[in-house]
């Protein structure tokens, strides 16, 4: 499974720049972070976070948004670049997952069921409104200039109660963040792999459960 989380963070955190590079901002470029080197964009806590969690994060790609002619609306499209390329991903492993039988090629089914679920977690998680993920930014992008200030006054608690979610789901097993994305996860996982779904959930349950 670590290839494929390394593989899939580090596609998210490259398109995050490149999106970036196209909108008139080359500071991920400048410090080698335009790169689909995994050591590059590796965050070792955000990596443990996706074993013993269950969800994680790479090092943020640099982002200087006064290079932006739009700064809200440009950061709003660095920001879905990231999932958008999770979904790609989870769609095209998607797509070979149901070409094959699990019996043939075992273990090639397995590293395509872990593609396409921890890509899909990967889009989900990062969309949710709540800073320092994706969806924040995107959130601000698309209400007015006053609301998004409002916002952004509010970035600050975002870590923390991410953390705090984190943990309580860890340690009082309360699984508010399954709650919350758990479903979503399931449904696209579903419509991606359709007949191919009951034999995927059998490999996550295998996986998760050991």
């Amino acid at each position: 499974m670590t290839p494929v989380i390394l593989f899939s963070l580090t596609v998210h955190e490259y398109s995050h720049g490149k999106m970036a590079l196209l909108l008139g901002d080359n500071t991920a470029q400048r410090l080698g972070r335009l790169s689909f080197n995994p050591i590059r964009h590796l965050d070792i806590l955000g990596v443990l976070f996706f074993y013993f969690v269950g969800f994680g994060w790479a090092k943020p790609v640099p982002v200087d948004w006064r290079n932006f002619e739009n700064p809200r609306k440009d950061m709003m499209y660095v920001a879905m670049a990231g999932p958008l390329s999770n979904l790609a991903m989870a769609v095209v492993c998607s797509f070979f997952i149901r070409l094959i039988s699990p019996a043939d090629h075992e273990m090639i089914f397995v590293v395509l069921t872990y593609g396409v679920f921890i890509n899909v977690a990967l889009a989900i998680f990062n969309m949710l409104p709540m800073y320092p993920l994706d969806g924040s930014s995107v959130i601000k992008g698309m209400v007015s200039h006053n609301v998004a200030e409002k916002l952004t006054r509010l970035d600050r608690f975002g870590a923390v109660l991410i953390l705090g979610v984190f943990l309580l789901d860890q340690f009082a097993h309360t699984g508010i963040l399954g709650k919350v994305i758990g479903l979503p996860i399931n449904y696209s996982v579903l419509f991606l792999t359709q007949e191919q779904f009951p034999i995927i959930q059998q490999v996550l349950m295998a996986t998760f459960s050991r």
